[in-house]
């Protein structure tokens, strides 16, 4: 969240949806968000329905990226890191998602915008 904040200012009213878990009900989350005047919602309990686009999101990543990786599947936490924000990129830039028209997403966004 801290990487997208700082990369494009958000409009005020910023609305973040979230499930229920610990790093998402903490106080250091919680400031950061009332930091960018960030609006936050959580799915309701034993709702994963309620966030599916996030859990979708998740599953691709441990398909698409993670599954693809010998065991142990990261040498260190900055291989973790590198490789998270690797395929958050292509992601939002090289992969075509059907639920926007097989747009990407970056560009769906600066159409929005």
């Amino acid at each position: 969240m801290q990487r997208a904040l700082l990369s494009q200012q958000p409009s005020v009213g910023l609305f973040v949806h979230s499930d229920r878990g610990g790093q998402y009900c903490g106080n250091a989350y919680r400031a950061l968000l009332h930091r960018y005047q960030a609006l936050r919602a959580q799915s309701r309990r034993g709702e994963c329905y309620d966030n599916a686009q996030a859990e979708s999101l998740w599953s691709r990543l441990k398909t698409e990226e993670l599954e693809a990786r010998e065991w142990p599947v990261f040498t260190d936490l900055i291989d973790a890191r590198a490789s998270v924000a690797t395929y958050f990129d292509y992601y939002n830039h090289q992969r075509l998602h059907s639920s926007i028209g097989y747009q990407l997403p970056y560009l769906a966004h600066q159409q929005l915008l």
